[in-house]
């Protein structure tokens, strides 16, 4: 299995899956580091002048743009998004108008800002709006930011086929949009019941036929292990089937169980869940399928055919990670647009209020609709390259963090030192004088690995906040 799970920048270990008692001592909760700090840690507060001030030393770099879209027409059980469940489509016209609003709003404080290279319309399920609110959406982002026009820009939307036709895909791709992130999950009927989302294979390859006939770039499947009824046998044909329409990339998921935080979760039944063991033996699987089907191990769930611009931007050093995932446009602000959508600029996150009438009181106010903050200090900052360089590149240089630190690495993180040297002895680190490397068996317990550098996990050792690593 060594040739998807490649190496950067160094000998190739072979793939030695985590053995039962790793299995105990690991399969912890842990973030999945979209950020650092994390989410959760985020600070109620007036962050308006702070968030003004962040905006107006953005200057010339490019964006990117998440636009969250909460609205879903039906429920799927095993969904932790912010998402509001209503047939009622004439919710999505206000929505539309404050998000509208949002987004003249920004654009006033970044007159000069550079292009907006990456664009991502998450939710929920956006296609629950209809063409014209798309459009406008589209018109005011073309009136507050320049929109880049050139082939190396990601403009993404999640589609979910069974409301989507093959003229439908053709409108998405005539506003600009050259990705589509298609939710699959599973093929297998028994599971799509237990989760309450059916979804034919044809389906699927209407959606995938047109995006290719209108010319987008890009198409990603998201899958998710370890769900309801989940066997390897019916595992595998779910991903022969998938692999057979020959998707760009592949975003495989650990399915996080948390009921008590989400409702919709409470029906599904815990004990036809997959085990820790069970869920590893999924993961193998499909590490193993995709390898086959010559597909590159990019980071943590992600994988993609050998020349995607993750895959060279991986091989070059230049991957990143942040809340739209692992991403190549590692220079771009991320602003986030929408309820609950969070952005990064400089030294700060935010987030939007996560419900609509605060979400629309604040922008009445001719405020950004903002909830929560942080504000990185110099340990964040830190503590954040090492978790960045981790997640994306699988090694630490040690003369590069003293560069930025201005102190050894040994010295700097002497109090974790014993568990970083756990890690090493359990085989999912190498060390040496010059830094460490994260090794095969490693890779799939990179949270773990992470983990380690947080520092708020050591202060506080409360993770319930959090999935399970496996």
């Amino acid at each position: 299995m060594s040739g998807v799970l490649e190496e950067v920048g160094a000998e190739v270990d072979r793939v030695v899956h985590p053995v039962a008692d790793l299995l105990r001592r690991f399969d912890v909760n842990g973030p999945r580091y979209t950020s650092y700090p994390t989410a959760n840690l985020f600070q109620p507060g007036d962050w308006q002048n702070e968030y003004l001030n962040t905006l107006h030393a953005v200057g010339s770099r490019p964006l990117a743009l998440y636009v969250h879209v909460p609205f879903c027409a039906r429920i799927c059980y095993y969904c932790a998004c912010n998402r509001i469940h209503t047939g009622n489509r004439t919710h999505a016209e206000t929505y539309v108008d404050y998000l509208c609003r949002e987004i003249s709003l920004l654009g006033a404080h970044l007159p000069d800002s550079g292009a907006v290279q990456q664009l991502h319309f998450g939710g929920g399920t956006p296609t629950f709006l209809d063409d014209s609110q798309m459009q406008r959406i589209f018109d005011q982002l073309g009136r507050s930011f320049t929109l880049c026009a050139a082939p190396y820009r990601d403009y993404s939307i999640e589609v979910d086929p069974r409301g989507v036709s093959a003229e439908r895909i053709s409108r998405l791709a005539a506003l600009g949009f050259n990705r589509l992130s298609v939710g699959v999950q599973d093929f297998n009927p028994a599971v799509q019941a237990a989760i309450n989302r059916l979804q034919s294979e044809e389906e699927t390859a209407e959606v995938v036929a047109a995006a290719r006939a209108h010319g987008m770039q890009s198409v990603n499947f998201d899958l998710i292990y370890g769900l309801p009824r989940q066997t390897p046998a019916g595992f595998s044909k779910t991903l022969d089937r998938v692999t057979a329409l020959q998707p760009d990339r592949l975003s495989i998921y650990s399915y996080a169980h948390l009921p008590q935080r989400f409702k919709a979760q409470r029906q599904i039944a815990a004990d036809e869940l997959p085990d820790a063991a069970g869920k590893l033996e999924l993961l193998s699987l499909a590490v193993e399928k995709l390898e086959d089907q010559g597909y590159v191990y990019v980071g943590m769930d992600h994988f993609a055919r050998p020349g995607d611009s993750l895959v060279k931007a991986m091989r070059s050093g230049t991957l990143h990670r942040s809340f739209m995932g692992y991403t190549s446009h590692a220079d771009c602000q991320l602003l986030g647009l929408g309820v609950s959508a969070i952005g990064q600029t400089g030294r700060l996150y935010v987030q939007n209020h996560k419900d609509l009438p605060s979400y629309y009181a604040s922008l009445d106010t001719h405020n950004f609709p903002l909830e929560r903050g942080c504000r990185l200090n110099g340990d964040d900052q830190l503590r954040r390259y090492v978790i960045q360089s981790l997640m994306c590149k699988f090694k630490l240089n040690f003369a590069e963090f003293s560069r930025l630190s201005g102190q050894a690495f040994a010295e700097y993180f002497r109090l974790e030192l014993p568990r970083i040297q756990q890690l090493a002895d359990a085989g999912l680190l190498s060390l040496n004088s010059a830094g460490m490397r994260v090794t095969e068996q490693g890779r799939y317990l990179i949270r773990n690995v992470c983990m380690v550098f947080d520092g708020y996990l050591t202060q506080q050792a409360q993770t319930d906040n959090f999935s399970r690593a496996i």
